[in-house]
């Protein structure tokens, strides 16, 4: 396993807030990224009292190279689910709640329905709480897309994850230009649009610049830019870290090329500081 540098060594932190986010979560059994895919960021987004929920379960249909969900067949969905997100919601005094989920391919709708379900249950007891949705690709199937899309989330965020030229081998049952349909057609449905990959997995930054550009494309309004962290030797080793001036300058690159916002740095997540990145475009 390729050694650490120093600025991808995190210091953990406490958090006074851990508890009282973990009890919530706990009682209303719901699951989180923040734990299924062990984010180095946990700590930090749980002292500001938010978390991404991970609704359907935290067992995924497909097995991607990178992650940290486990792959099998999952349980049949909670349908008392959108309900404990909300209260969760409410509980937690949310003013922006992510849901993500994992790719339930098992599923008719593979999971549409219930992502529309809790849009609408959050939005039921939380009316000033505004809902970002880090979607599947649902196989860019229109029909199921608008069963999300149709609810108007005031983000909606799907994951390229990697360049074109290492997605088949990263994610052998995804598909690029799947992923590029989905942004396309939210973008064209009048949503506000956003991705993330993560570099360090052997792409060259040419490649990196070339995802940019089919982004910005279709008019892709965000980005996030996270290092690749290996999370069990039985994953994807990591090819390189990728340092902090190389960072700061796809956040440059990116801002060129017209995203309204880029985060960039070793350990930044899809949904890291959500709020704060999305405040200023969801009111446009």
């Amino acid at each position: 396993m390729r050694k650490k540098p120093e600025w991808i060594k995190l210091k953990i932190k406490g958090s006074k807030n851990q508890d009282g986010v973990e009890k919530v979560l706990k009682t209303m059994r719901l699951n989180t990224v923040c734990q299924a895919a062990n984010c180095p960021n946990k700590m930090e987004c749980y002292e500001m009292r938010t978390a991404t929920f991970m609704i359907m379960g935290n067992v995924c249909t497909r097995n991607c190279k990178f992650c940290n969900v486990e792959t099998k067949r999952p349980a049949a969905l909670d349908s008392e689910e959108p309900l404990h997100v909300a209260e969760a919601v409410k509980t937690l005094g949310l003013k922006h709640a992510v849901l993500t989920s994992p790719d339930r391919d098992d599923l008719e709708d593979e999971g549409a329905g219930h992502f529309r379900d809790c849009i609408r249950k959050i939005r039921e007891l939380n009316e000033n709480t505004t809902v970002e949705v880090l979607i599947p690709d649902f196989h860019a199937s229109h029909k199921l897309l608008d069963i999300v899309l149709d609810e108007k989330p005031e983000v909606l965020n799907h994951n390229m994850e990697t360049v074109k030229e290492l997605h088949k081998e990263i994610c052998p049952q995804s598909n690029y230009e799947n992923s590029i349909e989905v942004l396309r057609y939210a973008k064209e449905k009048g949503l506000v649009t956003k991705s993330g990959i993560m570099v360090g997995l052997g792409e060259t930054f040419d490649q990196v610049v070339g995802l940019m550009k089919d982004l910005r494309e279709i008019d892709c309004d965000m980005l996030t830019i996270g290092q690749y962290l290996q999370p069990s030797t039985k994953h994807m080793e990591v090819v390189e870290y990728i340092t902090p001036d190389t960072f700061k300058e796809y956040k440059r690159i990116g801002l060129e090329l017209g995203f309204k916002r880029v985060e960039s740095s070793p350990f930044v997540r899809s949904s890291y500081h959500a709020s704060a990145l999305n405040e200023d475009e969801i009111s446009d």
